[in-house]
Order: C-alpha cells, then structure tokens, then sequence
C-alpha cells in the first residue's frame, strides 16, 4: 500500500480517460445514457444513485481509513442518520459517550428517542463503565475520540474487544483526528463516521459527511440508506471536498505543530484554569492517544477562571481567532459550546461546563495564534 499523502492524491483519482484530465470532473449531470434498456455505462443511471465525481471520492475515503467502503452523504447528520436508521429498530439501546457532539446528542435523543430507541450516555475512556452499561438490546456502541468539545479518549482497540464480546457495532466518530491521524477500523471499530465539513474538507467551503466500513452487509444497508433517503452530496461538493484531502497530511502536521504551541502557553496563563489537549502529558488519556493516534490534532479546549462570563468575554476578544461554530479548516476559530454547539445538551448528562472555551487551533503563523490569545486573556478581569 502506497504512503497516506500518495493515497490522498491519487486513489480513485486516476486521470479522465477521454481527455487526460488530472483532476477528477465535476459530473454535473442529473441522468445518464443508456446503452439499451438496462444497459449501464460503468454502472450508472441517476445521480442520486451513483455519480462518477461521488465514487472517486468514496474511493479515496475508504483508503484513507483503510477500509473497502465508503459512502458520501450531504452533511455529517445525514451521515448518521442513515447508520442509525439502516441499523436500529424500535426497542434497541445505544450506548453514547458522556461527551459528544450535540448534533449526536440532539439526533439521538429527540428524533430516535421518539421513535422508541434508548439510549445511555456513559464514560467511554472508563471501559468497566461500558461493559456494565451494556443491556441485552444494546446493538451499538458510539464512540468519539478525541471527543467534541472536552477532548476525551477513549481506547478505540479496547471497545473493540468488548463489542465483540456482546455482538454489537462499534462506531467511531473520527472528525476530530481525521484519518491522517488514527485509523479505527484497523483498531476494531466496525464503521467510521465523519463529518467531511471539517478536517477532510478542510477549508470551510462545504458541507458533507460519510460512512466508511469493511463490512460487505453493511455497506450494502448504507447505500440502501444513501439511495432511497437521497441526502446525497452534490459533484462540486465532492470535488471541494475531494480537493482538501489532497493536503489533509500537511495541514494536519501544521494544526498539530499549532495547536501544540497554543496548548503550552495557555497552560502558563493564569487566567486558565485547566487545558484539555490530549498532547499534554498530563491529559487523563494521553498514553492511549499516544498509542492511537500518529499526533494530537488541532482542537485544543481550556476552562477559564471567572467562569462563564469570563469564557464569553475571551470568545469576544479575540482578533484572529474568529468566533463561529465548526472547526477543521485553515483559520482558527473560537467558541463558547454550552451556549453555540453544544446547547442542545443543556440540562442533560451531556451539558458542558460553561466556564469551557473550545478553540479550533489553524494554520496561521504561531506567534500570532498565540499573542492573539494573550492580549484577549490579559484583557479579562
């Protein structure tokens, strides 16, 4: 198998064979031509179905994560939904982490909580948690790592061995470490979960997400799923996304190089009373990231002293650091999650600290990362 950054460059990408186009083309087409009833071209015949600019990115996917399979969908929910959808059933139970998204959380617990699933939150770092959390309806066993927004880990090898155990599907939400940094399945997960919008993308210019698996059955459901609910994404959101994985590596390498920096020097910071990056040594779960993950990523969060106003007054004072959702792409940004990304968990086991800042750490020059965030701390009072 060829090195990550060759895979990101050229699987599923080989040169158009009618023009030698380097570039995959943006097949912006609703419909394709039939040589005869029932005769495909390459397999194709609507766009919802199938699409050439889709596969060459579902190609690159399932070799950046070193599966078989991958499907595309329009958003990281869309992705989700169609694995909880093709995968549950009134009655069944999901395990979730304590500490997950909260579009995760919001899917979960008011859309398939209504349709009669249950759920869990528990401490995935924590795995006698887990196992003791396991019913006999459990079917799946969700897993962030690192997680959104406190930066948790869990030993993705380590829930492998217990949902073999108990039958159950291990999935992985890899957004935060991309498949440049940690591959699951090849640590035991059954599928890979990504919102394409973030790292991947990388460039905050498109929406998307996907499904990669090894499981032949499986992926047969999910495109079942991908088909007939139809959030599919578009050729050029393909192409976009397709684009930025061309330097997933090195963007990765420079986020971690910054976020690094940023992590160490708000740790010295008096007005910062604890940094959660698993790249510290004194993160909780930093010997396993260490043993999971090539490096550590570009999402840094810290809890500040003066609590919530203090966090919102930081998230305000930033000049770089831009204050918006998302995170993943080329500039930094900054926000306060239990009120923006996170405010679906209020009042639940999931709520967030509210003295908590999450900062999505970019590609800028490092100096000015960090002397953006000084001025904005030693102006807090």
């Amino acid at each position: 198998m060829n090195g990550f950054s060759t895979r990101a460059l050229h699987d599923g990408q080989e040169p158009d064979p009618t023009t030698g186009a380097v570039v995959v083309p943006i097949h912006a087409t609703s419909t394709f031509a039939q040589d005869g009833v029932g005769g495909l071209r390459s397999g194709y015949e609507y766009a919802r179905t199938g699409n050439p600019s889709r596969t060459s990115l579902e190609t690159t996917l399932a070799s950046l994560e070193g599966a078989r399979h991958a499907r595309a969908f329009a958003s990281g929910m869309a992705a989700e939904d169609a694995l909880l959808r093709g995968v549950l059933r009134p009655g069944d139970h999901v395990l979730i982490p304590l500490d997950a998204y909260g579009g995760t959380y919001r899917l979960i617990s008011t859309v398939y909580a209504d349709w009669g699933v249950e759920y869990t939150a528990v401490d995935t770092a924590d795995l006698d948690a887990v196992r003791a959390a396991i019913r006999p309806n459990t079917k799946i066993l969700w897993c962030e790592t690192p997680t959104n927004p406190l930066l948790g880990i869990a030993d993705i090898a380590g829930l492998g061995t217990l949902a073999r155990e108990h039958d159950l599907l291990l999935v992985v939400d890899n957004t935060f470490a991309s498949p440049y940094l940690q591959t699951p399945i090849g640590l035991g997960a059954h599928v890979v979960v990504h919102s394409t919008t973030k790292y991947l993308g990388g460039h905050s210019d498109v929406v998307g997400g996907a499904l990669v698996t090894d499981d032949d059955e499986l992926h047969a459901t999910l495109g079942r799923m991908q088909n007939g609910m139809g959030a599919v994404p578009s050729p050029f959101d393909c192409f976009l996304t397709q684009r930025g994985i061309k330097t997933l590596a090195v963007r990765m390498e420079r986020h971690s190089d910054n976020a690094e920096r940023v992590a160490d020097v708000l740790a010295a910071h008096p007005a910062i009373t604890a940094v959660l990056y698993p790249g510290r040594a004194d993160h909780p779960g930093h010997e396993v990231a260490a043993k999971q993950m090539h490096r550590f990523g570009g999402m840094v969060s810290v809890r500040v002293a003066g609590g919530e106003q203090a966090a919102r007054d930081l998230c305000a004072a930033t000049r770089v650091f831009t204050l918006a959702e998302s995170l993943g792409g080329v500039e930094s940004l900054i926000e306060h999650p239990g009120a923006m990304t996170h405010a679906s968990a209020a009042g639940s086991l999931l709520e967030v600290p509210a003295d908590l800042v999450r900062l999505s750490v970019g590609l800028e020059d490092a100096d000015d990362l960090v002397d953006d965030l000084r001025q904005a701390l030693d102006g807090l009072s």
